[in-house]
């Protein structure tokens, strides 16, 4: 099996959480010095002037980042027109974000049932969401909130302009004994 590519699909399903070379051992089953190898070998690959992106450590883990030398090129994409419409599932995910601050994207992902990396990295060079701390739970994972941005996309002076949502309740059926129900049902049934 192809290491060097199992590590660069890795990196990339991680998105901005990164991944730690303690990870990249276990999920490979190798030993340090190999992961290092692996990681220096791709990050070398990705040095290449034809790359447009590249391996950086932040914070404790390795992460696919774009190359700061095309940073003009990613800021007129931002700044597009066409490209500032919010697509549904951008606004679902904001959302999530609004009414749930701070919120970790794997909780994102349990609300939405799918993988938001994406969809966080779009929102975040909008402008419209920052990272806002580190959560908590295991993995220190970054907390996602709303900006100022977010606000006068909007037309909101604060988040308490949401807004309300009212959740649907479902009714309960009363809790029936079985053997109690079906009993009358056939004694019902048998008088007539």
């Amino acid at each position: 099996m192809n290491l060097l590519g199992v590590l660069e699909g890795i990196l990339f399903v991680v998105g901005d959480e990164g991944v730690t070379l303690n990870q990249v051992c276990e999920i490979l089953e190798i030993d340090l010095e190999q992961a290092k190898e692996l990681l220096m070998e791709l990050k070398k690959q990705y040095e290449d002037e034809k790359r447009g992106i590249r391996i950086s450590y932040l914070g404790d883990a390795f992460k696919l980042t774009t190359k700061k030398e095309h940073k003009e090129y990613y800021q007129k994409l931002i700044e597009n027109p066409e490209s500032n419409t919010l697509s549904p599932a951008a606004l679902e995910t904001l959302a999530i974000i609004a009414y749930n601050q701070p919120i970790t994207r794997i909780e994102i992902d349990e609300m939405r049932g799918v993988n938001n990396t994406h969809m966080i990295r779009k929102l975040l060079a909008k402008g419209l969401i920052k990272e806002s701390g580190k959560s908590t739970l295991a993995g220190r994972p970054n907390l996602y909130a709303t900006t100022s941005d977010f606000l006068d996309y909007f037309g909101l002076s604060s988040i308490s302009e949401l807004p309300t949502i009212i959740k649907e309740e479902t009714p309960v059926e009363e809790d029936k004994e079985l053997f109690t129900s079906i009993y009358k049902e056939r004694t019902e049934s048998s008088e007539k």
